[in-house]
């Protein structure tokens, strides 16, 4: 039996069984440049991207329902635009370096080379913690 170009039994050998549990998929093999990789891990690096896109989706909806919904701030006129426009930015920025990201996953795999560590985490992290503060800042003066 075959998938794509590779015997089924292929993929039957290419198991674990260490601590990350029975049965799970090894890390893909050195095949050399070009060659197609697994597609588990084709479809793993796809996921991860929409994932991705559904953070940037939620960050920009996020941001458009605090500048258009969320009631002014007693003396600070501009406190809506301050809390969601960072959140529509980085919702873009996400966007763009989540798909950067997948087509350097992408690349790797097909050369058998190691994946580059992603930093969009720790943006998210540091750019969410300071739109926090900040609104909670707005929240205490305007209050």
């Amino acid at each position: 039996m075959m998938w794509g170009n590779v015997p089924v039994a292929h993929y039957r050998k290419e198991t674990q069984t260490d601590a990350s549990g029975p049965a799970s998929p090894a890390p893909p093999a050195s095949a050399g440049a070009g060659h197609e990789p697994d597609a588990r891990y084709t479809f793993a690096n796809e996921r991860t991207f929409l994932a991705w896109i559904r953070t940037a989706l939620g960050l920009v909806a996020a941001g458009l329902a605090i500048v258009q919904l969320l009631p002014p701030f007693h003396g600070i006129r501009w406190g809506r635009h301050a809390i969601g426009v960072p959140l529509i930015l980085l919702g873009a920025v996400v966007a763009v370096c989540s798909y950067l990201e997948w087509a350097a996953n992408q690349r790797a795999l097909r050369r058998g080379e190691p994946l580059r560590r992603s930093w969009l985490p720790q943006l998210l992290a540091i750019v969410i913690a300071l739109v926090a503060v900040a609104a909670a800042m707005m929240a205490l003066i305007s209050g």
